[in-house]
């Protein structure tokens, strides 16, 4: 195993090379990346950087120098083709590979008729941070579209620096089908107790001249305005240079449990861009975590250096969000549940915890605000604890 290469240079890239020299692989790494600054950290970019309370610097998910890591960069440069045996790049450059790890994630979903405004903005990149801030820096309102955990996160940033909010989201609660109607409900409810005016069950029709503004009209006829707006609603896969592996890429790249993709000997995948074999249940979801990026790259690490794997990912994964000074926390899959419970209700917001079942078995929580409980609940989420003992759990803890 000569040379391995990385195409994607944020987090899963990143600590893949990390693992890979951690693991005593002595061959050359080449992490490819289509963005030109080193390897930083993305949750920042809606919370902290977007405030302006870090410094950019600050998100820099290396430690130190990335020449310790003995790694060829080749940054603002992106694979715009790939074969069984080498990548092609935007400079005319073919990289020969004896392994491929495919970390290039995803990108933002974009309305239909979403129009090239300097005041419409989507977020994924520092680029895209940097215009959103100066947007904000100028501006009193803020329309958001997408009331999703990258939306939640922005409001929750201009409205604490005094802009004027409207969120738009066009399922009947925010994250609805996920969390469930109860706890979207909670999620709309900490965004209007902290001023933002959220409007459910609403969809854009068109876009309109908004005089230097943002105005959208809806599909009941009204007319929203603001100096500036946010499209968050989903992401599309980053797959179309992959086409010629000749590997099905509709859902993500079908990986087994240590991320070789299905149908290739020797190419990889991790993070948002990679659908694993989930170790217990069996299926392929794709799991767009912090934590998961994280997880698979230290599996693929041992996998393509020989080693016995002792490492599994997403086998309970963990998600967290930051609003209004609460750290919403999420473990577990509540794709899979069929029923949610509250476990804990406190009566308000901070605190609240809810549980998901299926078939009896409590398979994620989530927990507004209430870390000690989240862990504690953590734990019987991996062990597939059953409804009685979950209840004695939530008993015993809400006696202490």
């Amino acid at each position: 195993m000569a040379h391995v290469v990385v195409v994607g240079a944020g987090l899963g890239g990143l600590r893949t090379v990390e693992f890979l020299r951690a693991e005593g692989f002595p061959g050359r790494i080449s992490l490819v990346g289509d963005e030109p600054h080193e390897p930083y950290d993305r949750p920042p970019l809606s919370k902290q950087i977007l405030a302006g309370q870090w410094p950019e610097e600050r998100a820099a998910l290396h430690c130190g120098e990335l020449a310790d890591l003995d790694v060829s960069l080749r940054l603002g440069t992106a694979a715009v083709g790939v074969d069984s045996g080498g990548v092609e790049l935007d400079d005319g450059t073919r990289l020969r590979y004896d392994a491929l790890v495919v970390a290039t994630g995803v990108r933002p979903r974009r309305l239909p008729g979403q129009p090239d405004h300097p005041e419409l903005h989507v977020l994924r990149r520092l680029e895209d941070c940097r215009a959103l801030r100066d947007s904000i820096s100028r501006a009193r309102s803020l329309l958001v579209v997408g009331a999703g955990f990258i939306g939640a996160e922005v409001a929750a940033t201009a409205r604490t620096a005094g802009l004027e909010v409207t969120m738009l989201e066009a399922l009947s609660a925010p994250f609805a089908r996920v969390l469930g109607e109860r706890m979207g409900r909670l999620c709309a409810r900490l965004q209007t107790d902290n001023g933002v005016a959220v409007r459910c069950g609403t969809r854009i029709d068109s876009f309109l001249d908004g005089n230097g503004g943002i105005a959208a009209r809806l599909a009941d006829g009204s007319i929203v305005r603001a100096d500036c707006g946010v499209v968050g609603v989903g992401t599309v896969l980053d797959v179309g240079w992959l086409a010629r592996l000749g590997v099905p890429t509709e859902g993500g790249l079908l990986c087994d449990v240590t991320g070789l993709v299905e149908g290739t000997g020797n190419v990889y995948a991790v993070g948002d861009i990679a659908a694993w074999r989930h170790p217990t249940v069996g299926d392929r979801p794709r799991i767009e975590h912090w934590t998961s990026a994280t997880e698979q790259a230290a599996v693929v690490a041992q996998r393509i250096t020989g080693k016995q794997i002792t490492r599994q990912a997403d086998v309970v994964p963990y998600f967290w969000s930051d609003q209004y000074g609460l750290t919403l926390q999420l473990a577990g899959r509540c794709d899979l549940a069929t029923s949610v419970e509250v476990l804990h209700d406190p009566g308000v917001i901070k605190g609240t915890v809810a549980g998901y079942f299926a078939d009896g078995a409590l398979v994620a929580v989530l927990a507004f605000h209430a870390p000690r409980l989240l862990n504690r609940y953590r734990k019987l989420v991996a062990a597939g604890a059953g409804e009685h003992e979950v209840r004695s759990t939530a008993a015993e803890l809400a006696s202490q």
